[in-house]
């Protein structure tokens, strides 16, 4: 009698419940009939055995994919479950890599799966599973997994392989991934080049723009209107806008026309350099190669006249587009409120507040803090506690940005007490303190006569590690030379230097004011050389000290040189400085300072 074929089944024995056993094992029951069967019609009976054997197969991984869900050290029980499996199969891992969902568990049982005895690599193994990786898009992991088993993809999996790596932000690895193909002589396809710029462009790497093109144009590969209209945005984000508008009217000349994020780009920066008339022009363009001025063009040109202070003329584009019939999203409504509430016309930042809500837009935490922010600066702080409050009732407000408007608000006006309590509340909810948090506190103390508390703040926010701004050190500098304590104002200023941070003019200003109330008028005036020096302009009312000081001291040449900066700066003169100045030059008579006097007047 003919052997019965195996036919693969699962035991659905265990020997306990924490550690089930699966096996495979020989059908025995009707063998007889099965081997006459499969003597009759062998071809069929194959057919059958391999059917069922993949069918147990795929339940077994299934299985085996549960345990590696469910097991948090699945590798050390895996073989004790699964006694008869032989993980090795080919056969089998790849049923088990199908049945995986999550592609990281996939690439931990491959980890596991090479160190066992029996298994042998193959570059169809490691590709399945890079390629898994790659399709997730999990670029460092595929990059891992590559340094770690050592092999070379097929070059469409590395093409995949640039994009992943592209999405991930790690352009740089991307470009060697360029290289190596072009070392083989593999050379990616234009949408492979244009994914690259793309998200180089979206990381604001503009230098890696430029070295893809150079090595696209050398690879031979032609340009199409996708790839102009990133270089077009790269020379944007260069601020070399001219050469922008020249390479768009270049492909405007050969009869293209670029996507509508080149014209915007383009069309926001001409409103920011004020350069209106291109502005005319770019929209015309758009019209007349049949890209649509939609409703993110216009958001491009307001946004630009807003930072640009040209807010009144942004408010008119805004009525006009809504005139138009075209919806206004919260982005626009929220850039108009800035806007409106920077000129201080709160009625109107209000009736587009409810105009929003009316439309079905709820206010986001970035509009809520618009609008506090617009309350805190024009005198309505009961206004912004009570929007305050409504925003913390709908669940927003626990963010840095929230606590920071309220902070710098409850400072403006004097109420510190008030802000530390909320700086103490950030710490408690886990929202951290930044360099703006640090910087209201130090100012709303320092104005508030506590120099010592704000000196307290500055150094919390060095203990912290944040990297200090000129407005951390201006205020503390200013008040300490007011109060006498110049030496600690000075040390202040070094310690700037040593930090990288560049010192406000407001700071050589305090220090000089400082200098000449503690009688030292002779350094003052050194410090204002070397503010000149660094090409910044003190004020009229540091000139006019040092020039009464040094008139005073007889140092009338010196005087006389500094009025002349002075009027050279374009600063007013006040009456009194002059007549002072004269009534010291008379006295003295000198024929020498009074042609210089001459000269200047």
């Amino acid at each position: 009698m003919a052997r019965p074929p195996f036919l693969v089944t699962r035991l659905c024995s265990r020997q306990n419940v924490n550690s089930p056993i699966r096996d495979l094992s020989i059908a025995g029951t009707n063998s007889g009939v099965e081997s006459e069967v499969a003597a009759q019609n062998p071809d069929q009976s194959s057919s059958e055995n391999h059917q069922s054997e993949r069918q147990s197969f795929v339940e077994i991984a299934k299985d085996v994919c549960k345990v590696i869900r469910t097991r948090p050290r699945w590798e050390q029980i895996l073989l004790s479950d699964f006694p008869a499996v032989n993980f090795t199969d080919p056969k089998f891992y790849t049923e088990v890599f199908k049945a995986q969902k999550n592609v990281l568990l996939s690439l931990r049982f491959y980890y596991w799966l090479s160190s066992q005895n029996g298994f042998s690599r193959d570059q169809f193994s490691d590709e399945v599973i890079f390629s898994q990786l790659v399709q997730a898009k999990a670029g460092s992991a595929a990059k891992s997994f590559r340094q770690n088993m050592n092999f070379v993809p097929r070059p469409s999996c590395l093409e995949a392989y640039i994009e992943c790596l592209c999405e991930d932000g790690l352009i740089e690895d991307a470009l060697d991934v360029f290289n190596e193909l072009r070392g083989v002589g593999h050379c990616p396809s234009l949408k492979i080049w244009n994914s690259a710029l793309s998200d180089s462009i979206r990381a604001g790497r503009t230098d890696i723009v430029w070295k893809l093109y150079e090595d696209m144009t050398e690879s031979g590969v032609v340009a199409d209107v996708d790839t102009i209209g990133y270089l077009i945005r790269a020379f944007c984000m260069e601020n070399n806008v001219p050469k922008g508008h020249q390479l768009l009217r270049q492909v405007l000349e050969a009869g293209h026309a670029p996507s509508n994020v080149a014209f915007n780009k383009l069309i926001y920066e001409s409103c920011k350099n004020r350069d209106y008339f291109r502005l005319s022009a770019l929209l015309h363009s758009m019209i007349a190669t049949n890209r649509s001025v939609d409703i993110f063009t216009y958001q491009h040109v307001i946004q630009g006249l807003c930072e640009t202070r040209k807010r009144r003329e942004a408010f008119r584009i805004f009525n006009y587009i809504k005139n138009r019939g075209y919806a206004p999203d919260i982005v626009m409504y929220t850039t108009m409120i800035s806007g409106l509430c920077k000129m201080k016309l709160l009625g109107d930042a209000q009736k587009l507040w409810f105009e929003m809500i009316q439309k079905g837009f709820n206010p986001n935490e970035y509009t809520y803090n618009t609008l506090i922010h617009g309350y805190l600066t024009t005198n309505h702080l009961s206004e912004a506690e009570s929007l305050y409050k409504q925003m913390r009732d709908k669940g927003y407000g626990e963010t840095t940005v929230t606590y920071n408007t309220m902070i710098y608000g409850l400072c403006l006006y004097g109420r510190v007490v008030e802000a530390q309590n909320l700086f103490n509340e950030m710490a408690k909810k886990g929202v951290a303190h930044d360099v703006v948090t640090y910087n209201s506190l130090i100012q709303g103390f320092c104005k508030d006569g506590k120099i010592a508390e704000g000196l307290q703040f500055l150094y919390e926010l060095l203990k912290q590690g944040l990297q200090p701004s000129p407005a951390s050190y201006t205020v503390l500098i200013e008040k300490l030379s007011e109060v006498g304590q110049v030496l600690e104002a000075k040390s202040l200023w070094n310690d700037m230097q040593d930090r990288c941070v560049k010192p406000a003019a407001l700071a050589h200003d305090s220090i000089i004011l400082g200098l000449i109330k503690q009688g030292y008028v002779t350094e003052g005036v050194n410090w204002l050389s070397s503010m000149i020096k660094s090409r910044l302009r003190p004020r009229r009312k540091t000139f006019e000290k040092l020039i009464y000081h040094l008139s005073q001291a007889d140092k009338l040449d010196d005087s006389l040189f500094i009025l002349g900066y002075m009027l050279r700066l374009g600063h007013v003169v006040r009456e009194s400085t002059f007549r002072s100045l004269v009534n010291k030059l008379c006295k003295d008579n000198s024929h020498h300072i009074e042609m210089q006097m001459g000269n200047i007047v």
